[in-house]
């Protein structure tokens, strides 16, 4: 989003029919009647709509959104496309050629969806397509043909407690929020806290008629999420659209979204350009998680493609995070967003310095862990996942640093007869039964356990804000308050050897000032979220010649060094040049983006490639 705002989108019909080249448009003239369409192709040459003839025979089949096969003026190639929209004429030169055949006459690319992907791509200098690729999964031919033959009605109308949230993302409001921090039994399970405080939301919304789209970082949040929801009055209006999910199952809740609502559609990053067309309220959940990050060019995050579709649609958008990020800060003082409410009860947070005496668990700690576990589970978090340590004590080698096994190691020793359990990326679990136990968790791996833990140890809180990141106090804060909001109300959170700013804004829960202090030292030093970034790799005279381009709409050169087959540079800018930004990669782009691929075993040449907002710099 450039400052407060985003990039019109910009629909850009250009080229002749089928035609890479010549992309000048000439006199509109009558035509026969005449369909714009996207090329499913990651050519940035092609990625503007090519307009052909519709052949009488398909008169009936072509309609905006469906798929299609249209022929190419190149080597007789036929390519795959969807239909954006029907006109009586064409500005391209020359004889049109007609579409080959339709795939389907299932709409399955929406107008919305359609006007998003192209937004998006153009604020990311990419290419529509790829993000239709994220948008529109793969077609399930069975599967549709059910859809199409199956008679569609409204959803029932349902009855949901009125919510004052909920009625303010009606009105279209933007809200940044704090959840219920703490554990909740839903239909006889246990749940964040915070999917509770959604699943009313979007029940209240969908009581009200209309649809509520819900991005998550991961499959555990999804599954708390949906439980939340299936336990509550809105349980038969739930569309799970992730890629755990098979693509039968995938498709048809795509499918389904396209019919009138409400719905509430939940899912991961893809969710978010589900089909809706009675939008209501857009959600997204923890929205500076990495998994948020898409990795997939043009490499648009959640939280961005939530704000330019809230501005395309008009709904209301809720930013709910466990701890307030500087991006999500800006925006309230930017007043784009505002701030609602106060964290429903937080959890009491000890700050307990490391042990005078060098022992890995203070005394105080120490003592929480054997109260706690009187009561129930105990949650000892980690930096380090594995059990390298504990195999390398037992060998006798060198030491390493204290990872989990080890950590459940000592623990097991001090602890004799209580229960230990490993949750890592190798020891998956969700979560823990109830009675005595000791659970070591690598952050973001921790399971829920029934009523809440009965106290929580945060350990290697120092370790973890030694990581080489631009944003590693705010990941750790919402990694110990992820944590935190797993405890009982009454137990005792933890955090060991760390104090300073971020250890206040925890203990105080007071991360939105936390976040104010850091977007104004990130103001006073030129970085994101304050400034744009764009990467671009790829040979060194194609860089050159970008970097010259960028420096001409604003951006200035932060890093820049030899990468194998080439050179990478990371340039700044301000969100108000973003749009100019864009557009001067995107002209390098189709200029210097592909070449020509040699047989094998010869390696490809390398290509110019541009990333907008990467994450970290480096």
């Amino acid at each position: 989003m450039d400052g407060a705002g985003s990039d019109t989108v910009r629909d850009r019909h250009r080229g002749p029919s089928g035609s890479p080249d010549g992309f000048e448009a000439t006199t509109a003239r009558r035509r026969e009647r005449v369909a714009k369409v996207v090329l499913d192709s990651p050519l940035p040459r092609l990625d503007h709509l090519f307009d052909y003839r519709i052949p009488t025979a398909l008169a009936e089949e072509v309609a905006p959104g469906v798929r299609v096969k249209v022929p190419l003026r190149v080597a007789g190639r036929v390519a795959d496309g969807w239909v954006v929209a029907i006109t009586d004429t064409s500005e391209a030169p020359g004889e049109l050629s007609p579409i080959d055949r339709v795939v389907s006459t299932a709409p399955v690319l929406a107008p919305d969806v359609w006007a998003l992907a192209r937004a998006v791509a153009d604020r990311n200098a990419g290419v529509a397509s790829d993000v239709l690729r994220l948008a529109v999964p793969k077609r399930q031919a069975r599967v549709e043909q059910r859809w199409l033959a199956s008679e569609r009605a409204a959803p029932a109308p349902i009855e949901a407690e009125a919510d004052p949230l909920a009625a303010a993302l009606i009105e279209g409001r933007r809200i940044a929020a704090l959840p219920t921090a703490h554990v909740v039994e839903v239909a006889g399970g246990w749940v964040g806290g915070w999917a509770v405080d959604l699943a009313q939301v979007a029940a209240a919304t969908a009581g009200a008629g209309r649809t509520t789209i819900v991005a998550v970082p991961d499959r555990r949040d999804l599954d708390q999420l949906e439980t939340a929801l299936l336990a509550g009055p809105a349980a038969g209006l739930v569309l799970r659209i992730d890629a755990s999910r098979p693509p039968a199952a995938r498709y048809r809740a795509h499918l389904t979204a396209l019919e009138s609502g409400p719905h509430v559609i939940i899912g991961n990053r893809s969710a978010i350009y589900a089909p809706a067309p009675d939008l209501g309220a857009i959600v997204v959940w923890e929205e500076a998680d990495p998994f948020h990050q898409e990795p997939l060019a043009p490499y648009a995050g959640t939280r961005d493609v939530a704000l330019l579709r809230q501005e395309q649609s008009g709904a209301g958008l809720l930013l709910l995070s466990s701890s307030r990020s500087s991006t999500v800060q800006r925006l309230v003082e930017l007043g784009w967003c505002e701030e609602w409410g106060a964290p429903r009860g937080r959890p009491e947070v000890v700050l307990t310095p490391d042990d005078a005496r060098g022992a890995r668990i203070p005394s105080a700690a120490y003592r929480a862990l054997q109260q706690g576990l009187t009561a129930g589970p105990v949650l000892v978090q980690v930096s380090k996942p594995g059990d390298a340590a504990l195999r390398a004590l037992r060998a006798g080698d060198a030491p390493v640093p204290i990872d989990a096994g080890r950590t459940a190691h000592e623990l097991g020793r001090a602890f004799p007869g209580v229960p230990v359990i490993v949750a890592d990326g190798d020891h998956v679990r969700d979560t823990v039964d109830p009675g005595p136990k000791l659970v070591v968790a690598t952050r973001g791996a921790e399971p829920r356990a029934p009523g809440g833990y009965r106290a929580v140890l945060l350990l290697d809180g120092a370790r973890m804000l030694l990581r080489e990141s631009l944003w590693v106090a705010e990941d750790c804060l919402r990694w110990w308050s992820t944590a935190a909001m797993l405890a009982a109300p009454d137990a005792p959170v933890h955090l060991v050897g760390v104090s300073g700013d971020v250890a206040i804004a925890l203990a105080t829960w007071r991360s939105p000032d936390f976040a104010a202090r850091q977007l104004a030292d990130r103001r006073t030093l030129r970085f994101p979220p304050t400034v744009r970034l764009a990467a671009a790799t790829g040979p060194a005279r194609a860089v050159e010649e970008l970097v010259e381009a960028w420096a001409a709409v604003g951006a200035d050169v932060l890093s820049r060094g030899p990468e194998e087959r080439g050179e990478r540079v990371v340039v700044r800018f301000p969100t108000r040049a973003g749009r100019r930004v864009a557009e001067v990669a995107k002209e390098a782009l189709i200029r210097h983006g592909s070449a020509r691929r040699p047989k094998p075993p010869a390696p490809p040449p390398p290509v110019l490639r541009v990333r907008f907002d990467p994450h970290e710099p480096g």
